[in-house]
């Protein structure tokens, strides 16, 4: 991606009080863009962490401003709080001699089905995919139906591919119409189960939440970095081989993602 002078990129992240790794990728994700050359400034910030979201656009030189949600979905945080604490009136906000451009959440961008894709190979290398179901996993709420649209579409479009035995879409929160991952082992009909966390980070969830659930652990554990939990595949369970991996993102891949975010934008506001 070329240059481009006078504007700052600014990823959010959700962040965590409890737990070390979940604004990590994020922060890499950061230092890795600015490392391009392409922003005059890049910034990261957190709705729950230092720096703090509401100070995001404060101090900035640039005058045209990238805002990218470091979130998998459309939900609350992307709908709602991010434009309250930023002061956002839209896609395009203009502002105290800024005009300032807020991007669809990381994973909701196409890419992400080869993003998941690249980490289930890399989850269980050497397995025969047509003796595997995948499953994506999503946080899941009943209190907001669109918070499992991102695992059904992903899902959807790799099943599409016929690449896997089957691949089924599922969440951590019980919710109607879509399977819970505690029901892992009867709900495949292969002998081979890659599970990959459609998650920003290995935190809480990924790593503390979801390997009780699928019965890889019989209580929450450390933080993720503190844990071999990823490199400990195949577990054998219930008669299958179940392959965990670690967050999607934390994929490289995602830096790309984001940069066309930008581009995305930037093509937009140059047609108009």
């Amino acid at each position: 991606m070329n240059p481009l002078p006078g504007t700052a990129l600014i990823l959010v992240g959700h962040g965590a009080t409890k737990n070390p790794d979940s604004s990590a990728p994020t922060r890499k994700l950061a230092e890795a863009i600015e490392a391009m050359g392409i922003f005059d400034e890049v910034r990261c910030c957190f709705w729950k962490e230092e720096p703090r979201l509401h100070d995001a656009l404060r101090s900035l030189k640039s005058r045209e401003v990238f805002i990218v949600p470091n979130f998998i979905s459309e939900a609350h945080f992307t709908q709602r709080v991010i434009p309250r604490e930023l002061a956002l009136d839209g896609p395009i906000t203009r502002r105290d001699g800024k005009v300032i451009h807020y991007c669809k959440p990381t994973g909701s961008h196409p890419a992400m089905t080869s993003v998941l894709l690249k980490r289930a190979a890399e989850t269980a290398p050497g397995v025969q995919t047509k003796e595997t179901s995948l499953l994506i996993v999503g946080h899941g709420t009943p209190l907001n139906e669109q918070s499992a649209d991102a695992v059904i579409l992903q899902s959807s479009l790799i099943a599409a591919l016929g690449t896997y035995a089957e691949v089924l879409p599922c969440t951590m929160e019980p919710m109607e119409n879509i399977l819970h991952i505690s029901d892992w082992a009867t709900m495949t009909s292969q002998a081979n189960v890659v599970v990959i966390p459609f998650f920003i980070s290995d935190g809480l969830h990924s790593y503390q939440d979801i390997p009780v659930l699928l019965g890889i652990r019989g209580e929450v554990g450390a933080a993720a970095s503190l844990s071999e939990i990823f490199k400990s595949n195949p577990y054998h369970l219930q008669g299958k081989n179940l392959y965990y991996g670690s967050a999607i993102g934390t994929d490289p891949m995602m830096a790309e993602v984001i940069l066309d975010q930008v581009r995305e934008k930037s093509k937009r506001m140059n047609e108009k």
